[in-house]
C-alpha cells in the first residue's frame, strides 16, 4: 500500500539554523532518502519552496480566486513529502519516524486512496 508522508515544521524557526546545522540536516535527509530507495519503499518525494511562494486557488460561483500564500495560518508548514510503499500503517509509521524533521516538527502519514478498476 502507498502512503504519503507529509513533513511539517516551522519555517521561521528552521530559517534561523546556521549553515552547519542546515548542512547536517541535509546530510541526514540524503542518508534517509538513500535508505528508503535501497529498501524499495521510495516512490517519490520532494522538498517544497517556502509558503511565501504559495498560491491558494478557489473557485466560487464560476470565478477563480487566488490568494498569495497558504490556505491557513499555522505554527507548522508543509515543507515536503515522501510517497512510500509500505506493507501496512505500522511500517509507514516506522519510516515516518526516521525522517529527520520528525525531531523538530511532525510527519502526517496518510494512505493513498485506491480506486477500483
Amino acid at each position: 500500500m502507498q502512503y504519503l508522508l507529509m513533513i511539517y515544521q516551522n519555517e521561521i524557526e528552521y530559517a534561523k539554523n546556521d549553515a552547519a546545522t542546515s548542512q547536517k540536516m541535509l546530510a541526514e535527509y540524503q542518508a534517509f532518502t538513500q535508505s528508503i530507495i535501497q529498501n524499495g519503499n521510495f516512490k517519490a518525494g520532494d522538498r517544497l519552496q517556502p509558503t511565501t511562494t504559495a498560491t491558494t486557488v478557489r473557485v466560487r460561483e464560476g470565478k477563480t480566486l487566488t490568494t498569495d500564500g497558504p490556505f491557513a495560518e499555522t505554527r507548522e508548514q508543509l515543507g515536503g513529502y515522501y510517497l512510500v510503499e509500505a506493507k501496512d500503517l505500522n511500517e509507514a509509521i516506522g519510516i515516518a519516524a526516521r525522517i529527520p524533521s520528525a525531531r523538530i516538527g511532525s510527519i502526517e502519514v496518510r494512505p493513498i486512496w485506491v480506486y477500483e478498476k
